[in-house]
């Protein structure tokens, strides 16, 4: 019989049968265990059967095996002690037993050595130290066990105060890598995981020789309820990882976007108002958040006693109650907490003090009692809302806010800021959970103030300072999102949440209904500025009935832009900045101008000839030439463009004597993109075609503006960027592109090529294809929105149902929101005319159909 394979079939089955008791409820802790002892046991075995007990060595396990915990994938770590050179006899029998193991399907990382060699290699090595520290005998000699744990706990082998700053650099290097809020986060190693719980644990084990976390408690290191919370988080994140484990087959820690509805159902969430998948990622992120704010209290105590007073901080008093300790706050008065006012008080302190970054770990633990001991929010109090309002007027009260936010104490302020904590959304475009995407938003508020800011936001940077009370726009900043995840509008929501909190903090009506007005209507300017054509004047004028005057619109341009930067890494873009900057002065003129002076459209035409022309001249080009040029195109196009990309598209055309298509791609950036314009007789699905070819090109489009001339010349324009938000700027690049879309302009050919499959972080997303039709006062145009997966080639797919469909582009919106598109089109048909009923009922069939299809 091949004792491999009969292992190898008891491993599965062990699986098997964890994943029964798992999925019925039973506890963690013992099921990681039960598989330890499993394991335990098998190795025990085929050690004797291998005849290994024969020779001088020790079987011991390390790391994560050697504490007892092995998950259903977890590596099983072993050193093979030895004591000596092994016999050619040994030799063999330790190399057909490990290779028993991995026959077996155990996942075995393994060293074979001496007890100096471990020895050496421990003090030169944090990890390896670790893992020794938690060495456990399995089989074999006992002697060389004993002789690796004294040597392990001699004094001068990693003394406690060393041990513990490499752990913490450790810990530091582990967190740069990686944010604790990550969409796909790694249970194991994102700050709040479990190797910070572990980490504690270690640096408790070298200080104490304690063997686990619980014997802290009688160290006065741990109180009771810390370590049951302790005990609760790590219990939490070893689910997730235990059904990681049994889902994935392999050692999977990251939370994969594939995997994570399928641990979502293993471990019992069901769809509600709340997906089964953000309700269990709301409770990890929460958790997750605990373990860090825990972490850092107790290993601020441990620095404390390890390395006492070698470090000396320098205190220098604040005022009866409060010092400062280098960098931290600490409270001189034990009981002040007692009151809920002072609760309070301790963050108008820090927001008073410049150089107090955080809470001294005494301090923190007195805090958090205070914390948890509250029978009701503290706005309610009285006293702490005079506080609240103080932090809130005060030039650093962001700084106070954000730390507030770290500690629970939002959440204890206001209570349906406890609904948004830890909040996600499942899809690829919010990358921070609810609340911690609004703290981003708070900080970007604060960033506009600083000086090193201006170039990066210099609307923001000067808007900022002339609001009239930025307190108020922090106010909407917090509420803005705060009704997200309870089904409904959460603007409208959100709306009601902060005019009631307005008025129970004495604000007067008028800055009440600002603050109501900012949360409702926030994502109205980014809304306009990129799915709407704001070189439209009555879209602009639409805009400027709903902002009102130049207050709300300065306040809003704020919010908006710290809102959009807070939403993640990849968002803002010197794109996005253009449209809102040229949204802002535009609706700013219609404003100063007021509404009885609407915007002549013709004298703008007129205006935009003439400062194209005057440039033109100066270059040499004839006027005879130019007017006869212009003469083919229609009013829109010279409403539509900019003086000078009206020159560019001339002097190119008119010194143009090729029969190809001319294509120009700007050196000089367009609102902040690469701008394409292409000129040459239409034909059908050009469109498309061009589409086609940036999508195989890997080119974000966020812009077309399409049309013809009276004589049937294509005059397309583009606003391209790079995968990363920057405009197409290397030259080669530029050449490669400029070739490939004239080369598929030249092409017969009229079927669409085959696109890239979709990304492994697409495929578990599923947006449901929308296409609505808007209101338009423009009699010859039907607006179009479409909402639909952005796969690869989506827009040349769009583009070619246009042509089947009958239907002639003038111009597009195209904004992608993680896996969505949402995309805007102006249409007409092929004459010229709106699109009836009926056509729009074909199209939207048409196009739902062909992008519902599965994709690749």
């Amino acid at each position: 019989m091949n004792t491999a394979l009969t292992a190898k079939t008891a491993l599965k089955q062990q699986n098997q049968e964890l994943l029964e008791r798992f999925s019925a409820g039973e506890s963690v802790t013992e099921l990681v265990s039960q598989r330890c002892r499993f394991v335990d046991e098998l190795l025990i075995k085929q050690w004797q059967l291998h005849q290994l007990t024969e020779h001088p060595i020790a079987l011991i396990a390390v790391g994560g095996y050697g504490r007892g915990e092995l998950h259903p994938q977890s590596d099983v770590d072993l050193l093979f002690l030895i004591d000596g050179k092994l016999s050619k006899a040994g030799e063999v029998a330790l190399g057909n037993y490990i290779a028993f193991l991995w026959d077996a399907g155990l996942e075995v990382g393994h060293s074979v050595r001496t007890l100096n060699e471990t020895l050496a290699l421990g003090l030169n090595d944090i990890t390896i130290a670790t893992n020794l520290l938690e060495a456990r005998l399995l089989s074999g000699q006992q002697t060389l066990f004993n002789q690796l744990y004294d040597g392990v706990r001699e004094a001068n082998f990693w003394p406690a105060s060393e041990f513990f700053v490499a752990k913490r650099d450790e810990q530091f290097a582990r967190h740069a890598k990686a944010s604790a809020f990550d969409l796909e986060p790694n249970i194991k190693s994102c700050p709040g995981g479990l190797r910070d719980i572990q980490t504690i644990t270690w640096v408790a084990m070298r200080y104490f020789a304690a063997s686990c976390a619980e014997e802290l408690l009688s160290h006065g290191f741990l109180e009771k309820n810390e370590l049951d919370e302790l005990l609760e988080c790590q219990d939490y994140l070893w689910r997730l990882r235990f059904a990681l484990h049994l889902i994935s087959g392999r050692d999977e820690n990251r939370l994969l976007f594939d995997l994570q509805r399928q641990v979502a159902e293993l471990l019992g969430y069901k769809d509600e108002t709340q997906l089964a998948v953000e309700q269990m990622m709301k409770r990890y992120y929460r958790t997750v958040r605990r373990v860090m704010e825990l972490n850092q209290m107790l290993l601020q105590l441990f620095k404390r006693a390890t390395l006492g007073h070698t470090k000396a901080l320098e205190i220098k008093k604040i005022d009866e109650n409060y010092q400062r300790r280098g960098i931290f706050i600490e409270l001189l008065t034990p009981d002040l907490f007692d009151d809920p006012a002072e609760l309070m008080g301790l963050f108008l302190q820090v927001a008073r003090n410049s150089n107090v970054k955080a809470i001294y770990a005494p301090t923190l633990r007195s805090l958090r009692r205070a914390r948890r001991s509250q029978t009701q929010p503290l706005m309610e109090n009285e006293r702490c809302r005079a506080v609240f309002l103080q932090i809130l007027r005060h030039p650093r009260g962001i700084a106070s806010l954000s730390l507030m936010h770290s500690h629970g104490m939002l959440s204890a302020y206001i209570p349906a800021w406890r609904n948004i904590e830890g909040q996600m959304q499942f899809d690829l475009f919010h990358a921070y959970t609810v609340d911690e995407h609004t703290h981003r938003l708070l900080l970007n508020i604060d960033r506009f103030s600083q000086s090193e800011q201006k170039e990066e936001f210099p609307l923001g940077a000067v808007l900022i300072n002339q609001l009239p009370k930025k307190g108020l726009l922090v106010l909407a900043a917090i509420f803005h999102d705060i009704g997200k995840g309870r089904g409904g509008d959460h603007s409208k929501l959100g709306a009601v949440d902060a005019q009631a909190f307005c008025d129970l903090h004495g604000l007067n009506k008028h800055d009440g209904r600002l603050v109501s007005w900012l949360v409702e209507n926030h994502l109205v300017m980014s809304v306009t500025a990129q799915r709407r054509d704001i070189s439209d004047p009555d879209i602009v004028a639409e805009f400027a009935d709903k902002v009102r005057d130049a207050v709300h619109l300065s306040y809003l341009y704020c919010l908006t832009v710290a809102d959009i930067c807070a939403t993640n890494e990849k968002t803002w873009n010197n794109w996005k900045g253009s449209l809102l900057r040229d949204l802002y002065f535009s609706t700013q003129r219609v404003l100063a101008r007021g509404k009885e002076k609407p915007v002549d459209i013709r004298a703008r035409v007129r205006e935009h000839q003439a400062k194209a022309k005057k440039e033109l001249l100066r270059r040499g080009i004839k006027e005879k030439s130019l007017d006869l040029l212009w003469q083919r195109f229609k009013a829109d196009y010279f409403l539509r463009h900019q003086p000078n990309q009206i020159a560019w598209h001339a002097e190119a055309i008119l010194k143009h004597k090729h029969d190809e298509p001319l294509v120009l791609i700007s050196k000089h950036t367009t609102r902040g993109g690469t701008e394409i314009f292409v000129y040459s007789p239409d034909k059908p699905k050009l469109f498309a075609t061009v589409m086609a070819v940036l999508d195989n090109k890997n080119i974000n489009v966020h812009d077309a503006s399409i049309m013809n001339s009276k004589d049937g010349y294509a005059l397309d324009s583009f606003v391209i960027l790079e995968q990363d938000g920057n405009p197409v700027s290397q030259i080669s690049r530029i050449q490669g592109l400029k070739k490939a879309v004239i080369k598929a302009l030249n092409s017969d050919t009229a079927k669409l090529p085959k696109f890239k499959k979709l990304p492994r972080q697409m495929k578990p997303f599923r947006v449901r294809t929308q296409v609505s039709f808007l209101p338009t006062r423009k009699q010859k145009t039907t607006m179009m929105e479409l909402i639909a997966l952005d796969s690869p080639g989506l827009l040349a797919k769009v583009g070619d149902i246009f042509y089947r469909c009958q239907v002639s582009l003038l111009g597009a919106k195209i904004t992608t929101i993680g896996e969505r598109a949402e995309d805007f089109f102006m249409l007409q048909t092929t004459d010229g005319q709106q699109l009836d009923q009926v056509q729009q009922d074909e199209l939207s069939a048409a196009l739902i159909q062909a992008l519902s299809e599965p994709s690749n």
